[in-house]
């Protein structure tokens, strides 16, 4: 189960986005499916790709990896913080180790 979850929003279409920190357990028992759920292509079919190749070993990486990929991707899109479901978001973005963009006030 993810630790925490950040609320993303974007500034410009208004869209809201939430993003699991953390251990992602339905990536281990379920593979490539969480991205497609989430309309993240992209790792969807990276992850479809490795699973396979790898017989689905590969499922076992992604499970530490896959969140903080996902809010590294929805940062790029331009995705701001609006808030987190626990604590606070510098003591989120220092367990992730990276900086993390927030709305405005």
């Amino acid at each position: 189960m993810a630790d925490n979850k950040i609320i993303f929003e974007n500034p410009l279409t208004g869209a809201v986005k939430e993003a699991p920190v953390g251990f992602s357990w339905t990536v281990g028992f379920f593979s490539f499916f969480p991205p497609l759920f989430r309309s993240d292509w992209k790792w969807g079919a990276i992850m479809f790709l490795l699973a396979c190749m790898t017989g689905g070993l590969s499922g076992m990486v992604f499970m530490f990896m896959y969140n903080k990929l996902y809010i590294k991707d929805l940062i790029g899109a331009g995705f701001k913080v609006r808030s987190v479901e626990s604590g606070s978001i510098d003591q989120v973005a220092t367990g992730l180790g990276m900086v993390l963009p927030t709305l405005d006030p």
